[in-house]
């Protein structure tokens, strides 16, 4: 069995959790980020998705999804962000919003 099949992952019970910020630039904690490369420009569309989706397979917790991702910038990146298969899986199962906009 692969780590990502034991690892279990936050995932909020309604993207209306998800008040991030929407542009500017961003630098997320050491928990999330452990890379040289954890400030990301929310207005470059590519370093938007990357933040995206180490939010989306590092955090540990609803506080942090909630601090960095943005629900409806959330459904409009979705289709175009690289996920473990059982990461999305799991959050298109508590969020059917996502599965229409994938």
């Amino acid at each position: 069995m692969r780590y990502a099949d034991r690892r279990t992952y936050a995932v909020p019970e309604d993207l209306a959790q998800l008040t991030g910020p929407v542009s500017g630039v961003v630098e997320l904690p050491r928990h999330l980020d452990w890379s040289e490369q954890h400030t990301y420009d929310l207005d470059d569309p590519a370093q938007l998705g990357l933040m995206y989706e180490r939010v989306i397979r590092e955090a540990s917790s609803l506080e942090d999804l909630a601090a960095y991702l943005d629900a409806r910038t959330l459904v409009r990146c979705w289709g175009r962000l690289y996920l473990p298969v059982q990461v999305r899986r799991l959050w298109e199962s508590r969020c059917p919003a996502l599965v229409a906009a994938a």
